[in-house]
Order: C-alpha cells, then structure tokens, then sequence
C-alpha cells in the first residue's frame, strides 16, 4: 500500500506519518512538503492526505488534477483525505470525490476510525485488481482484468464486454456472466451487468458509469440495487458516486 502525506507544516506531516505507523507499519509512506513537490513527482498512490490550505499549489488543486489525471486515463479514483484547519472548505472537498474531511488538531480515535475505512477501500481496490475473467474475442482467448470492465451487455447471445480499452465481442448466457464477475457486479436489467465500481450516478431508472455511458435500471430492481450497493460500499467497495 502506497500512502502519500502532503502538507506544507513539517510537524503536521510528522504527526500524520506517525498516526498512520500507529495503525498499519507495513505502508510505504511518502511525504511531500508542497503540492507543486507532489504534482511533479507524478506518482500514483492508494491513499492521499492533502493540507487544503498550501502556499502557491492548495491540496484541493492538487486534488482536481489528480482526478483530471484519473479520469483522461480510465483509471478507477484514488482515495484522498483532506486535513485543515478551517471547515468552510467542506464542501469544496465533496467535488473532488474526497473520502473525508479531518479537521486538525487531529484525533487520534477519529483518524484511527477513518484511516481504517480507507485502508479497508484500498485493499479492496487491490484485490480486485487481481481479478480478471478469460474473454473469447475474434477465436482468442483474452485475459480481461474486472477492473478494467465498465459493464457487460448482451443482445441475444451476442454479449459485449466493454473496457477502458475498448469492446471485445464474445457469445454466452448473461447468468454466466453474472456469476463469473462476481459481487462486485450487478444485473441491473436483463441486458446490463454493470460493474459497481465503474458507477457515477444513479436515479430510479438509470445507472451513469464513469465512461459517460447510461444503462437501463429496471423498476422492479431499484429497491435491490440500493440495497445491494450500499452493502457494496459499507464492506469496502469502491465508490465513485
């Protein structure tokens, strides 16, 4: 697990280093005094903290360029945790998709409860990115990891896998799709298994993933899907909405 600290007070990002060797001493923990420091690095990590109020480059731009950067590339988010002083920028905090908001002086007890969660998320995204299924495309067989999978469609026997990478075209039954991939997708309708990570939004009717694309949600399912993505999400799922 690679965890960054970025804050421009040196005992800040002393005493965050130190609260998170109190929780988990096998992390690689990288520091960074500014956030022009942390953008030129150019590194990607599991769980970011950012000082929101940093001279010249403040966390939360780091924070957006490091979504832009995430997004361009397909990539699923990274988990950022922002610490400051000063409340006012909570909700700024809410555009960047930040995992929490830790207001200093910190916590022991608190930054214990919310690193825990976060540590919990990242293993998650880890082990999912270890999983992969075997795609039949053009007489191939295809190594396709899931995390790389937005959503599964079918029409007829004729199913598409659709990635960051592209669509591979390949011929099954949805249920054995369905049970292939795991919990970590949901048959929202009959035609579409879509990936939870891979969610932006949802209404009653429709599921947004972070491709841009929109799949049908049946009516009769809305109340399972709430019910089974917030199960998702509370045992460490990753979550984009």
């Amino acid at each position: 697990m690679r965890i960054a600290v970025c804050d421009d007070d040196k005992a800040a990002r002393e005493h965050i280093v130190s609260l998170i060797k109190e929780q988990e001493g096998i992390a690689e923990i990288v520091t960074f005094a500014s956030g022009e420091e942390m953008l030129k690095a150019e590194e990607d990590f599991d769980i970011t903290f950012l000082d929101v109020e940093m001279k010249k480059v403040s966390g939360l731009d780091v924070a957006r360029q490091i979504r832009r950067k995430q997004e361009k590339e397909g990539r699923a988010k990274c988990i950022i945790i922002f610490v400051t002083g000063y409340e006012k920028y909570v909700y700024d905090a809410f555009d960047v998709s930040a995992f929490q908001y830790l207001i200093k002086p910190l916590k022991k007890e608190k930054f214990a409860a919310v690193f825990g969660r976060a540590w919990k998320e990242a293993s998650a995204m880890q082990e999912q990115g270890k999983q992969y299924l075997f795609v039949k495309n053009a007489g191939v067989q295809k190594k396709v990891y899931l995390k790389d999978i937005f959503y599964i469609e079918s029409a007829g026997r004729k199913v598409t896998i659709h990635t960051k990478t592209g669509d591979l075209e390949t011929y099954g039954k949805m249920y054995e799709w369905e049970q292939a991939a795991g919990g970590g997708f949901y048959r929202c309708h009959r035609c579409y298994l879509v990936n939870m990570e891979k969610i932006a939004s949802y209404g009653t009717d429709m599921i947004e993933v972070v491709n841009g694309d929109k799949l049908l949600l049946a009516q009769k399912k809305y109340s399972d899907f709430i019910k089974r993505y917030m199960n998702y999400a509370k045992n460490g799922g990753i979550v984009n909405v």
